[in-house]
């Protein structure tokens, strides 16, 4: 082999593992469901802000629409999500008795109700919650770091776990 055939054959190996070929996503959605819809979340927790559960229905409603082949629809939707935000909360880290403590942790929970309309074994029979935090520094305020935690910690890891509960067979 010369060195352009050894060439072509290393660039298109690197090509086929980049992703092309496969995706390590574990995607698996029926053929026959093409069409998903996202109703506007509720906000149950009283301490959450006015604005998180229509945030967090626009996010779901992104990570859907970028991450699958679905497309959004208002109605008879092949699979569809309904849900609640149900805890935002600051809670202080591993205090001790007479010490102040250093860290905070916010804590951000949904519940959600998959309904699969194709194929009903596998929606939700009963709502599941998707829970995470983030920890931010005790001389921070919530309001200068709220939005922060938010968007790039707590959001991004309910909406991947929501997303691979629907949508991933593991």
């Amino acid at each position: 082999m010369n060195r352009k055939t050894i060439w072509l054959l290393v660039v298109l190996a690197l090509w086929m593992l980049s992703g092309c070929c496969y995706t390590f996503k574990g995607i698996s959605i029926d053929p026959d469901v093409n069409t998903f819809f996202v109703q506007n979340f509720e906000g149950q927790a009283p301490t959450a802000p006015p604005t998180l559960p229509l945030e967090f229905t626009e996010r779901l409603k992104d990570k859907v629409r970028l991450e699958s082949r679905l497309t959004l629809k208002n109605t008879d939707a092949d699979v569809e999500f309904t849900g609640k935000v149900v805890e935002f909360r600051v809670v202080p880290v591993a205090p001790k008795p007479g010490e102040q403590v250093a860290l905070n942790r916010l804590e951000v929970g949904v519940s959600v109700q998959f309904i699969h309309n194709k194929n009903d074994k596998k929606s939700w029979t009963s709502a599941r919650t998707f829970k995470h935090f983030a920890e931010f520094d005790n001389s921070q305020e919530l309001l200068s770091v709220q939005n922060q935690l938010l968007t790039q910690t707590i959001y991004p890891q309910i909406l991947e776990d929501i997303f691979n509960a629907a949508f991933n067979d593991w």
